[in-house]
């Protein structure tokens, strides 16, 4: 199963990327212009993030696909690997997968000049982890 994490991540890396969540209720789509702030995500993406959640949004996808965001968070679905690009994809644990990759219509995508999305990331935790394995203070896992 798809974890609302999960969702939101997918949602994020294809965001940065240009795409944007289509809702069914006035046809509008929502696109971020900022994803990522710092160590976090947007409040734009957080409050189309709300808004795409919400009960009353109705039926939300992402362009270049059929499954809604609610649907995703459902036991049928959980988060792969694209073969093609390695972002994450939607795929059905049960039945058919889906007909496309949200990268089949993006001709500038897979780009591997260009860096490719991202997740926030906590600047403070990664020096910290640096400046520990540096010192050897780092903890053996065994």
């Amino acid at each position: 199963m798809a974890s609302k994490q999960e969702v939101k991540q997918y949602l994020a890396y294809w965001f940065q990327l240009g795409k944007g969540v289509v809702s069914s209720k006035g046809g509008v789509t929502l696109r971020p212009q900022e994803v990522i702030k710092s160590d976090r995500y947007s409040d734009e993406f957080e409050e189309i993030w709300q808004k795409i959640t919400s009960p009353q949004a109705g039926d939300c996808y992402l362009e270049g696909t059929t499954e809604t965001v609610l649907e995703l968070m459902t036991p049928v679905w959980e988060m792969n690997a694209c073969a093609r690009c390695s972002l994450p994809v939607p795929v059905r644990n049960v039945g058919m997968p889906p007909e496309l990759c949200p990268c089949s219509d993006l001709s500038n995508w897979p780009n591997t000049e260009l860096p490719p999305p991202r997740l926030p990331v906590n600047t403070k935790e990664k020096l910290t982890a640096i400046c520990n394995r540096l010192s050897g203070k780092e903890v053996e896992k065994t």
